[in-house]
């Protein structure tokens, strides 16, 4: 036991080193800071949103082979936008909160299991719950739906040519498509992740739900982090990296909403944190979430203005509900695993 305890906390201050991350901090920053800007420059930042999330594209396939990470990126980018589509057809119309928790836990289980199958990197359907959450949080008219078409995907699309554009810089050339490798076959290991998935992330939503009642996503999304490592010391690891990330990052991101800073400066800052954190976050996960944090706090604040003080405190304890549910229930899935 206390073997056990020593490896979780030794896996948690752990920094690995460095494997040309730099690469993809240049990538992501590039993906996320046009599309921003451009929505600055012509006035449209509360949308802001579907771009962030439509970018988040470009996250994906960070150490594969340029076609197994264009074709990683394309698919993982389709699913963003179809979860964006989906949370916004929740907020339009008007379906009581806990029939959109369930709704996205089903989205959660479901994309847990198309990640394994197409052997996505990242692994698991977090950005996939963030987004639906999100969008399904915030008012949404007809127009909603045309927004995401535009914005996401476009954002999409530039992802997958800044990829591009990048590999052939390095070729010097146009870089080749090569085949695509074979789907990994869903078996029980693949239906017990997407059953803990499912469970941990709609356990967190309702409880979430119930003591705060605003941005239960976050709880969501706080779940699907902690039950994402392969054995139970890599869930308790990531979920108390999370934790600590978190509470770093709300005070960071404390400082600058209370600075009121014009826009332009908020979509630098956007820029900036994105490429810290894919810096870290293959290194240290609860680094990265310092970086994190204020990103996804600017992009709400963006998107759907509302009160700092109620915008911090509910990011704190819906992470703090969302990792404790979500190690809970990692923690009966491996008890019953060894069962």
């Amino acid at each position: 036991m206390a073997d056990s305890r020593g490896r979780v906390w030794t896996g948690v201050i752990r920094v690995a080193p460095s494997r040309g991350d730099h690469r993809v901090a240049i990538r992501a920053a590039v993906s996320v800071g046009v599309p921003l800007l451009i929505l600055w420059a012509i006035g449209r930042l509360d949308l802001s949103i579907y771009a962030s999330f439509g970018s988040f594209a470009a996250l994906y396939g960070r150490g594969d082979v340029f076609s197994d990470r264009l074709r990683m990126q394309a698919s993982a980018g389709g699913v963003l936008l179809l979860a964006m589509l989906a949370g916004s057809a929740l907020s339009f119309l008007r379906v009581p909160a806990l029939v959109a928790v369930i709704a996205v836990a089903v989205v959660a289980s479901l994309v847990t299991l198309l990640a394994y199958a197409m052997r996505w990197h990242p692994p698991g359907a977090l950005f996939a719950v963030f987004a639906i959450g999100a969008t399904a949080s915030i008012p949404a008219s007809d127009a909603a739906f045309a927004n995401v078409l535009v914005v996401g995907v476009g954002s999409v699309l530039f992802a997958l040519l800044v990829t591009t554009l990048f590999a052939a810089a390095r070729d010097r050339a146009l870089p080749e498509i090569a085949p695509a490798q074979a789907r990994q076959r869903i078996g029980g290991v693949a239906w017990e992740m997407a059953v803990t998935v499912g469970a941990a992330t709609l356990l967190a939503g309702a409880i979430g739900l119930l003591l705060v009642g605003t941005h239960w996503y976050w709880a969501m999304v706080g779940a699907a982090a902690a039950v994402s490592g392969a054995h139970v010391n890599a869930r308790i690891i990531r979920g108390i990296q999370r934790l600590v990330g978190t509470l770093v990052g709300v005070l960071v991101a404390a400082g600058i909403l209370a600075l009121h800073l014009p826009p332009l400066v908020v979509v630098a800052l956007a820029v900036v944190f994105q490429a810290c954190a894919e810096m870290f976050v293959g290194r240290n996960y609860g680094i990265a979430m310092v970086f994190v944090t204020p990103l996804a706090l600017l992009m709400v604040e963006l998107a759907a203005p509302t009160s700092v003080d109620a915008l911090l405190r509910d990011r704190m304890l819906e992470t703090v509900i969302g990792v404790a549910a979500g190690t809970l229930i990692a923690v009966i899935s491996a008890a019953l695993r060894r069962r």
